[in-house]
């Protein structure tokens, strides 16, 4: 499939820009730590489901020191309703104690610090980097992967890829605003298997005819 030209990439970002002016994080989050757990704890889960469990574990632990003094099986009993439950409470609580005894509770603002954290992987920081830390980044979900290429910012078979080739053809100034609009466009109009293509913004720019 046949990439946009630069021209379009500039005329999508607008049109992206003014449909979701308001485009951000969706996940409830009252700090750094929280905004971490929340991304580790939404792999594989709508924000929707994570927004659900949160707000009583963050009240029984709201920072990593508190979340570090719970057992797994506790961090477990409150977001046992959402996918790969056992695995992320692990991950959770093995991410406190390292945040407690490595960096004095404190999140690292830096991506290789970042990544070293269990559940932390690529997309999880870009989220926080950009997010907390007001760094421009693109964070490649589902939904980013899925427009990305359907749209034509991109024409990759991977995640990596796909971030790589969304940096080069996007302004690194709206980097982090793209990766919010990408997804809101996906959660409410770009769909993944039936796409509302009638009055999308990007009528006329999308390559998905393409495909």
């Amino acid at each position: 499939m046949a990439k946009l030209t630069k021209a379009q990439v500039a005329e999508a970002i607008d049109a992206l820009s003014a449909e979701y002016p308001e485009a951000g994080c969706e996940l409830d989050h009252g700090s750094t730590f929280q905004l971490l757990v929340s991304v580790v704890l939404s792999a594989q889960t709508t924000d929707v489901s994570v927004n659900k469990v949160t707000p009583a574990l963050f009240a029984k632990a709201p920072d990593a020191f508190a979340m570090a003094q719970l057992s797994e099986e506790e961090i477990a009993g409150y977001i046992r309703t959402i996918g790969m439950y056992k695995t992320k409470s692990a991950n959770v609580k093995k991410l406190a104690q390292m945040l407690v005894e490595q960096y004095g509770g404190e999140v690292p603002g830096d991506y290789d610090e970042l990544v070293k954290l269990p559940g932390v992987g690529r997309k999880t920081a870009n989220v926080v980097l950009a997010e907390a830390f007001g760094q421009q980044r693109i964070a490649v979900d589902t939904h980013v992967f899925r427009l990305a290429n359907r749209i034509g910012f991109t024409a990759e078979k991977d995640v990596f890829a796909t971030e790589e080739a969304l940096m080069k053809a996007i302004p690194e100034h709206n980097w982090t605003k793209m990766h919010h609009a990408l997804i809101w466009h996906g959660r409410r109009v770009c769909h993944a298997r039936k796409p509302a293509c009638e009055g999308c913004c990007l009528d006329g720019i999308c390559r998905k005819n393409g495909l």
